[in-house]
Order: structure tokens, then sequence, then C-alpha cells
């Protein structure tokens, strides 16, 4: 017997695991916000030379698309030019100079940003970058630290005060008074979003039968774009840094408080021998459920009987070495970090410069989520249709070429670009969301958490790689594209040489890993043998 038969009879998918699943995935809409929230308080304003007291046309050349330069400056007044016509302008020789009395933006459209008020742009302009390779530094170390701490204190203990760290560090963010505080409160907030998502979905799942764990997860994952959606709405009426900083910041001191209501993980609570508060939870789970009764006859030798295996498992150490300790798990391995590193540093690298597209920050976002939907539901029919290994290859190889023909699209072709754009972000999401299972599925229940955390961590490092990527367009304005073209369909073929999963039994010990493989290869060549011979 099982921990999941326990949860049968205390009600399976009750009201209970309605209302905790609810509880746990509001504040996922504003952890989205968090995560993407760079593309209105660092978005870079239309801006020019200050030129104190003077009228900038004397002062300020034009580029070749007709609008004022940004980085440049004429050294000398060039007074000729207010009477003189477009084509005496060209042809005249005229000296600049790098601006030396800040910048004039635009405030149409955003009237605060980070870019804005500390002038990160010419020179500056790859610290805006910057402070988003930062916060996904603090995810990286969040995912690191906050993990094992979950593992010692508690998933409850650690998601409640993860709550209180970003309540705190967010809403010290929107007072930061340089560029360098902003940067370190960021990586506060990094680091309490990755506590957040890790806890969230360890403490909804762990109450959830196996049976509903995909509607479930499905359902979860739209947080993600709903925050998308949310965000848009939230920075169109709010256009300062600071005020939408705040707005998304300040609701989680009454996550904080909701919190304590959340009950630990009672998988958690036996595995750490505390055995009475486990009973407690669960009869409390039973209450909710309106199965008291059922409650009432759970003991301590109860959840002994139905937790033994798991007892027994928990008591053999295990570290990341498992992940490379035979040959078919170096295999496993090895395709994993490609692929998670891949789909981290594509998806990130799209829906983190939506700017270049030319639209409205705010429709563009709102387009850029809604193709998640579609995606997803592509995604899922696929799984159970084609298999994870075609899935999972698929769906990055169609991301980097399309991300790859956005290349040969004219700059004038605005639509198409961010149509195109739009077709990868959606595919190379469905791949984020496939690797998700495809990994649970690979890896033996002894080492599976550490196999999700070791691919979560490189999911952190190609998030963090993203704008870094992004700074290359300095030199050459396509190299973005190739980079988050190339190595997609370089890691999609890499899906191709791992075992495929589909209506297979879940390995739990890593010589299950290599009697499985040993029969998936027996099978594929027994149905080329078959094919040969028709």
């Amino acid at each position: 017997m099982a921990f999941l038969d326990l949860l049968d009879n205390i009600g399976g998918l009750g009201l209970f695991q309605l209302l905790n699943a609810i509880l746990l995935t509001i504040p996922g809409f504003l952890t989205a916000c968090h995560a993407l929230l760079q593309n209105f308080s660092a978005a870079i304003p239309n801006h020019h030379c200050r030129i104190p007291n003077q009228t900038s046309t004397a002062f300020i050349p034009l580029e070749k698309n007709n609008k004022p330069s940004k980085c440049e400056r004429y050294l000398n007044p060039q007074w000729n030019l207010l009477i003189l016509n477009e084509t005496t302008h060209h042809k005249i020789n005229q000296t600049t100079e790098k601006c030396r009395d800040g910048w004039d933006y635009d405030r149409r459209e955003f009237l605060e940003t980070i870019v804005s008020e500390w002038d990160l742009v010419c020179s500056r302009k790859p610290l805006k970058q910057m402070s988003q390779t930062v916060y996904m530094g603090g995810v990286l170390a969040g995912a690191i630290i906050l993990g094992r701490l979950s593992d010692k204190f508690g998933r409850r203990t650690v998601l409640t005060w993860s709550y209180f760290l970003l309540a705190v560090s967010g809403t010290s963010t929107a007072f930061s008074p340089s560029y360098f505080a902003f940067c370190c409160l960021r990586f506060l907030c990094g680091m309490a979003v990755a506590g957040i998502s890790l806890n969230s979905v360890s403490l909804m799942m762990e109450w959830i039968p196996t049976k509903s764990r995909a509607c479930i997860g499905t359902l979860g994952s739209f947080g993600f774009t709903v925050g998308q959606l949310l965000l848009a709405g939230i920075a169109y009426n709010i256009r300062t840094w600071r005020k939408l900083q705040l707005s998304i910041s300040v609701p989680f001191f009454f996550f904080f408080v909701c919190s304590w209501w959340i009950p630990e993980s009672a998988r958690w609570l036996v595995l750490n021998n505390h055995y009475d508060k486990a009973m407690r939870e669960i009869q409390r789970v039973a209450r909710v459920n309106r199965l008291p009764e059922e409650g009432k006859k759970i003991t301590v030798e109860v959840l002994h009987m139905h937790m033994d295996k798991e007892i027994h498992v928990n008591k053999t150490s295990h570290t990341h070495f498992d992940l490379v300790r035979t040959p078919q798990l170096r295999k496993i391995t090895i395709c994993l970090m490609m692929l998670w590193c891949s789909c981290s540093l594509g998806y990130y690298g799209l829906v983190m410069d939506l700017q270049k597209f030319g639209l409205s920050m705010y429709l563009a976002q709102i387009i850029f989520a809604l193709m998640d939907f579609p995606s997803l539901f592509i995604n899922l029919t696929s799984l159970n249709l084609l298999g994870r290994r075609i899935t999972q290859g698929g769906m990055l190889i169609i991301a980097g070429g399309v991300v790859l023909a956005i290349i040969f699209v004219p700059e004038d072709m605005k639509i198409l670009q961010t149509v195109l754009a739009m077709i990868g972000t959606g595919f190379m999401g469905a791949a984020f969301t496939s690797i998700y299972i495809y990994t649970g599925e690979l890896y033996p229940t002894m080492i599976r958490q550490t196999g999700m955390g070791f691919g979560s961590t490189m999911a952190r490092i190609g998030s963090m790689s993203a704008p870094v990527v992004l700074m290359l367009d300095e030199y050459f304005s396509y190299l973005p594209s190739i980079v988050f073209g190339i190595i997609p369909i370089f890691a999609g073929f890499s899906a191709f040489m791992l075992p495929e999963t589909l209506n297979v039994p879940l390995p739990d010990t890593i010589k299950d890993v290599e009697l499985q493989t040993l029969d998936t290869c027996s099978s594929e060549r027994e149905l080329e043998s078959g094919g040969a011979a028709l």
C-alpha cells in the first residue's frame, strides 16, 4: 500500500485539494509578473541627447531613418541646418560627440523606467540586460538554497517565508536609491520567486492523487499565462516603474498571512519523523473533504503501513553523482542538460525582447501570452499520441526553425516578424512544459527529485544567459536570433537519443532504468527487422 491509497481514502480530489490548489496558484499570477516585469520597468523610451535651452534640430544629427540620433550630438551647433534642405544636410561634414548633458526621453508610452531614471542607454545599455541576468541569478540561488532548506525545514515553512521575502524585497525595490541597490534587491526577489515556485508545486502535488495530477498540473501551468496578461493590464494603467513594482509586491504581505492556513506536506512530515503532525494534517484534510470518520482511522501504524517503502528509500542517501553513475543515466543526464538549458534560453530570449517588434508593448505582451493556450493544447495532444520523445524534439526543432526564419524577414515587415516570434515562443513554451513531464518519467524514483532539481538548475543557467545573448545585437542585429534558433534545434535532435516513456511504468531504481533501456532497444530492433522483412 502507498500514500496515494491513503489519499483516496480521505477524499482523493476533494474540496480541500481544490481550495489548496487555488490558494497556491493565485500568488503564481504575480510571481509571473515579477519574472517578466522588466519588459515594462526596463523598457527603453525613444531618446536623444539633452541640449540645455537650445533647439535640438541644430545639435542632433539624424540617423538613416531620419530620426534623431540617440547617442551623438554635434560638437558645434549647425545653425545652417535650420534653413538648408535634407539633401544638403547629408552632404555637409559635421563633427559629432557623445552626449555630455544626459538624455531627453519620450514619456508618452512610459512615464518613468529604470532606463530613463538612471540613463541606461548608449554605452550604459548593457546594464539594462545585466539587471535581468542578476534577477535570474537570484532565481538560480533560490532554487539551490531554498530547495535544500525546504527538505530540512518543510515545504510550507519555506513557502511562507518566501512570500515574506518577496513582499519585503519587492517593496524595497520600489524605493531603490541607485542602480546597484536595485540589482541587489532584484536578486533577493529572484530567490523568493524560486522558493515560491518550487514549494507551491510540491505542496499542491503531494496532496493530489496520481490520476488527477495531470489535470491539476496543466491548469496550474496556465498561472504563468494569466500572470502575463495581468502584467500587461497593470502596466498599462501604471506607467511608472516604482508604482508598478509596488503593485505586484505589496499583495505578498497578504499571501504571507494566508499561507499559514496551508497544511504542511504529510509525506514530508512522515519522512522526517513528525508522525503526530502528519496525522493531524491528514485528519484535517478529511474533515474539509467531509470524511471525518475516515480521518479518525488514521494512526501512526497506518501511516507506517502506507509509507513503508518511501521511508526505506529515504534512508538511503543519494547525490548528484548518481545522475551519471551508469551509461544510460549519463546519456539521459547529458541530453536533459541541453534540453533544459535550450528551452529556458530560447523562451526567455523571445519573451524578454518584445520591444524590438515595433508594436505597443502592452499589446505585444497580451498576444504572446495568448499564444500559450493553443500551443499547450497541441503539446498535450502530441504527448499522448506521438509520445514524449518526438514531441520534445519536434517542438524545439520547429521553434528554432521559426526563430531562424525571422532573420530573412525584411525590417519593414514587423507584423510578419511578430507572428513568427509568437509561433516560436508558443512552441518553445510547449517544449518547456514537455521537459517537466519527460524528466520525471526518465529518472527513477530514488533520484527523481535530484534529477528534477538538476534540470531546474540548468534552466536557470539558460535564463541567465538569455539577457547576455541579447546584448550581442550591438555587434550584429541578427546574432541573438541565430543563437536562439540554432541551440534549440541542436538540443531538439538530442531528444531523439532518449528512450520513449509513453505508457511505460515509472522506474523505481537505477537498475530499472538500465533494464528498460535494454527492453526498448530490443523492441526497436524487432520493429526494424519486421520492416526489413516486409
